[in-house]
Order: structure tokens, then C-alpha cells, then sequence
């Protein structure tokens, strides 16, 4: 962390994007960022590629995923936290991988993250759908957008 630097609610994410620096925060760790959801999960979720040696670090708690292709590089945000480019999952990505890894993180939560993305103001409809047609999603997806809407 560089001098002068304050540590912020997000430090967990930056020290994980500084021990994996291929990785991105992506899950219930985005959820959180994005502010979507009312879970504050106790690890940090990161994606990596598939080929990737699943990483070792002693601080702080991971929950590795796997992601691939296009399902990796889309809706990739860089943010700056704590003075370390941290790459986040979009808003309307991580909403879509919600529902990909819902046996995961449970339909519950996928439902709550896409309640507060479709409540928030600056949401954007193409994103999302765009979102979930990577993440092959969007059948899934479509009568929850349709009854929430």
C-alpha cells in the first residue's frame, strides 16, 4: 500500500488483487462493492482462468471460481482501491454470474442482486442482458427481469 495511503472498506480486495494479481473480485465480493446486496461475505471471491494455479495466500480468505473465454474478460472494471488497480466484475456482470454460480451462492441471493440492480438509478437493461447472454444465463434469467420489472 503505497505511503500516505487510508485503508478503506474495500483493503481485503486490495490485498487480494496485490497476492493474485490475475484475479478478479467477482460474486458475493462484488455484490458487496457494488453495494447490492446485504451480505458481507468473510472471503474474498476471485475469479481466475481456468488454467490457473489456484493460489495459496495466507491473508486474506479466498473463494476461488473458474471462469473462462468471454465469461472472464467481459464486464471487467479496473478500480483503484488504496492506491492498487483491483479488477471488479461490472455491476450487470455480477448480477449475471449470480445466477450462472446460483447452486453456489444460493437463487436467493441472485434474486436480491438483481432486485437491487434493477432498483438502482444508472442501471442499464442492454447491459444486463448483454451480461447474461455470456454468461448463457439469459433463459434463466428472464421471468425473474420480467416479474421484477
Amino acid at each position: 500500500m503505497p505511503a500516505g495511503a487510508k485503508i478503506t472498506e474495500h483493503h481485503t480486495f486490495a490485498e487480494a488483487a496485490k497476492r493474485v494479481p490475475s484475479g478478479i473480485v467477482c460474486l458475493l465480493s462484488a455484490l458487496a462493492f457494488h453495494d447490492l446486496t446485504t451480505q458481507s461475505p468473510h472471503e474474498v471471491w476471485m475469479a481466475i482462468d481456468v488454467k490457473a494455479r489456484k493460489p495459496k495466500p495466507d491473508w486474506p480468505p479466498l473463494r476461488i471460481v473458474r471462469f473462462s473465454g468471454s465469461a472472464r474478460t467481459f464486464g471487467v472494471e479496473t478500480h483503484d482501491i488504496e492506491g492498487v488497480d483491483v479488477r471488479v466484475t461490472s455491476r450487470a456482470k455480477t448480477v449475471a454470474d449470480c445466477f450462472k454460480y446460483r447452486n453456489k451462492i444460493g437463487i436467493d441471493v441472485a434474486v436480491e442482486a438483481l432486485r437491487d440492480y434493477l432498483g438502482k438509478r444508472g442501471r442499464s437493461m442492454d447491459d444486463l442482458l448483454r451480461a447474461a447472454a455470456v454468461c448463457r444465463v439469459a433463459r434463466v434469467m428472464k421471468p425473474y427481469i420480467e416479474s421484477l420489472s
